[in-house]
């Protein structure tokens, strides 16, 4: 199966594209944002990678031309390291990933990437004989280590880096502030918030969500980009994160702890059989 069969895409305006990874039919298939800038192109947040991004974007025309004789720069930023996330960072030349979740990346830890891929999510192999047995997030060397407060030039535009750990411990929103749009990754998007994971904290969640309803109250974001399912407005995002901390109380906690040792074991195991193929 090619790229172009693989991915398939939707413009939204002011050079952003929507892509999404077709025969990957799953609550866990990640949206995939391309960003074009004057300078330099962002891809945010690269899928599985059973199929080549970067092939995709160059056979669909979505990279725009180079001037001059080099080729155009083209960024991977990773909004957190989970695999549906982070799969595809091997296809790239230069790969962003915040300092927490470095080393992870780098050292292809697939329990930290909590890699739990099944044969039934992938309604066509990327090619015969596939198996998500075969699947693991690759290591990758990032080029970029990113931290709270770093600034993503594009040349026309610029997106700002939000450390928000609770999901995972290196995630990150990118902010474009002239434009008012939050790419929020998997720190909030339309459905029920993901804390029992192994480097999960409820704490750090709370506070995030805190800073969520903080850019809310201040007017900073009209339009979310989240890493699963659908945009959403700033109304809805401070209803998400509001509910949360209301949620995370004593009962909340101890239920999470009892869900993240079951998840961890489970991890363990998996990984363990996939290192020993």
């Amino acid at each position: 199966m090619s790229a172009l069969e693989w991915f398939a895409h939707k413009p939204l305006g002011g050079g952003i594209f929507w892509i999404q990874e077709r025969f990957y039919e799953s609550g866990n298939r990640a949206n995939i944002w391309l960003v074009r800038g004057s300078q330099r192109d962002v891809v945010i947040d690269a899928g599985l990678g059973l199929r080549s991004l970067p092939d995709y974007l160059r056979d669909a025309g979505l990279l725009a031309p180079a001037e001059g004789a080099g080729p155009r720069p083209l960024l991977a930023v990773a909004t957190h390291v989970h695999f549906d996330h982070s799969g595809g960072l091997q296809h790239f030349e230069e790969v962003a990933v915040h300092s927490a979740e470095a080393a992870a990346l780098l050292q292809g830890d697939n329990y930290e990437a909590v890699t739990w891929l099944s044969d039934r999510e992938v309604a066509r192999p990327p090619r015969p004989g596939w198996s998500a047995r075969q699947f693991r997030v690759p290591p990758v060397r990032p080029s970029h280590l990113l931290q709270e407060g770093d600034v993503i030039s594009l040349g026309d535009r610029e997106l700002t880096v939000m450390h928000m750990p609770g999901h995972s411990r290196g995630s990150i929103c990118l902010h474009d502030k002239d434009r008012k749009i939050l790419f929020s990754g998997d720190v909030v998007y339309d459905g029920s918030m993901i804390d029992w994971l192994p480097y999960s904290r409820i704490s750090d969640y709370v506070a995030s969500c805190q800073r969520l309803m903080e850019l809310v109250d201040r007017g900073l974001v009209e339009k979310v980009l989240p890493g699963h399912f659908n945009i959403f407005g700033a109304e809805r995002l401070y209803r998400l994160a509001s509910n949360y901390i209301s949620q995370a109380g004593v009962c909340h906690k101890i239920s999470t702890c009892a869900m993240r040792s079951i998840a961890s074991i489970a991890l363990r195991v998996t990984n363990s059989r996939i290192t020993s193929q």
